[in-house]
């Protein structure tokens, strides 16, 4: 498999994930402003998935510009972080119409627990398939730094949304902002 049809199969998947996502905004039947307060936990949980899943697409485009060859595990991974991102949607749509109760809000942790972890597993079969004396070993040693830090705000995230789940959904926005601009050593080094 080319790299290209990696990146062609997984931007796919990520567009379809965002669709099904929005679809779960119902419109509501009133032209008022009343009638748009019940859909706000919706709306809210919605933007916080989107820029999640824009945050994934974003730097999952980054980290395959680092591969020269795809191999059969960097496929799996591949697919295995598809998996749990595409699970994001059910998560989304659970913690929004439950307004963000807490069982609602660990299980949005634990899949994205999932998915960090799941993205990890892609970095490591990646910087196995790059040379030992390659600069590109520096940012994706730094990403992984980022990946563990992720996981662990993600899983300490479960916990804490059993006693207040707005603090969980806080920590949710901080691996966000860690995340939010991907690595641009990468693009650098690439593009010598």
């Amino acid at each position: 498999m080319t790299k290209t049809r990696l990146e062609a199969f997984s931007d796919g998947v990520i567009a379809i994930l965002i669709t099904i996502m929005v679809l779960e905004l119902k419109v509501p039947h009133e032209s008022s402003l009343a009638a748009l307060k019940p859909l706000i936990p919706t709306l809210l949980s919605y933007i916080i998935s989107f820029i999640i899943i824009g945050i994934y697409w974003g730097n999952h485009h980054h980290l395959l510009h680092t591969v020269k060859n795809v191999n059969s595990q960097i496929i799996w991974a591949n697919l295995h972080l598809l998996f749990w991102i595409s699970l994001i949607p059910f998560a989304t749509a659970w913690m929004g119409e439950n307004d963000f109760s807490s069982l609602t809000v660990a299980g949005y942790a634990c899949i994205h627990t999932c998915c960090g972890f799941a993205y990890y597993i892609l970095l490591l079969a990646i910087i196995k398939t790059v040379p030992k004396d390659s600069p590109l070993l520096i940012p994706l040693e730094k990403q992984q730094r980022k990946g563990l830090a992720s996981f662990l705000i993600f899983l300490a995230s479960i916990p804490i949304a059993f006693v207040n789940s707005i603090l969980a959904a806080c920590l949710f926005s901080l691996v966000a902002l860690i995340w939010f601009i991907p690595d641009r050593n990468i693009e650098k080094i690439v593009k010598e």
